[in-house]
């Protein structure tokens, strides 16, 4: 058991960040990362060889792959920082002890990801349903991450790593959409819906699920997070 130190009358624990996490959070923390770069990749090996989408014919998947083909450097700049920011969160929430380079990283880095996002949902697959959600918790996302700017600056180790967590858990929210997606593709025989149709729906879904998860998690654990910093 880690030694005890007190941040502003608050009592934690120290040692590894990773070792106040529970099993199913750091599971899904893994699974959502892999997830978000696995898809990343895709998107930029079909942009990059746009005749392999064409090959699918009509088919709903080369639609998509169409539509994001239409305004390809607004996805490149939109997803390859998003990628980074994903692949930095680990060193950011995980880390025992130095790292603060990711930390630097980490704002920046989300801010773009943010303002990007809002660009993106010019052009919405899912319509407004899917610009509603992209709207919604985007702001929620660069709320989160512009709170924990200021605790950063503040001095405020607990307060910045609880909204740290909230930014992480919602930018990953575009990774639980896709099993979300996955289940209306394999369903669309029965539900005869198009990507247009529930592509909004599975993004509503899918970030509702992260938020949700992460806001009753913290919440179960009071001040008794790690210290980042």
């Amino acid at each position: 058991m880690g030694a005890k130190t007190s941040v502003r009358g608050i009592e934690m624990r120290e040692g590894s960040a990773g070792g106040v996490y529970p099993g199913w959070l750091k599971v899904g923390f893994w699974i959502c990362v892999v997830i978000a770069v696995a898809v990343v990749l895709r998107r930029v090996a079909v942009l990059v060889h746009p005749t392999q989408a064409g090959a699918a014919g009509s088919s709903p998947t080369a639609e998509l792959d169409a539509v994001f083909a239409s305004h390809a450097a607004l996805t490149l700049a939109h997803i390859l920082p998003a990628m980074a920011f994903v692949l930095l969160t680990p060193f950011v929430l995980l880390r025992r002890a130095g790292g603060a380079w990711a930390e630097r990283l980490f704002f920046p880095l989300g801010a773009w990801v943010g303002v990007t996002a809002y660009a993106m949902s010019t052009h919405p697959v899912g319509g407004w349903v899917e610009r509603s959600a992209v709207l919604f918790f985007n702001s929620l996302f660069l709320f989160s991450l512009g709170r924990a700017f200021v605790d950063a600056r503040r001095g405020e180790a607990i307060e910045k790593m609880r909204w740290m967590l909230r930014a992480v858990a919602i930018l990953l929210g575009i990774a639980t959409t896709r099993p979300v997606m996955g289940v209306f593709f394999a369903t669309s025989r029965l539900t005869h819906l198009e990507p247009g149709q529930f592509f909004g729906i599975a993004f509503w879904i899918g970030f509702s699920i992260n938020t949700i998860a992460i806001e009753l998690w913290l919440r179960s654990r009071g001040d008794r997070l790690p210290v980042v910093g």
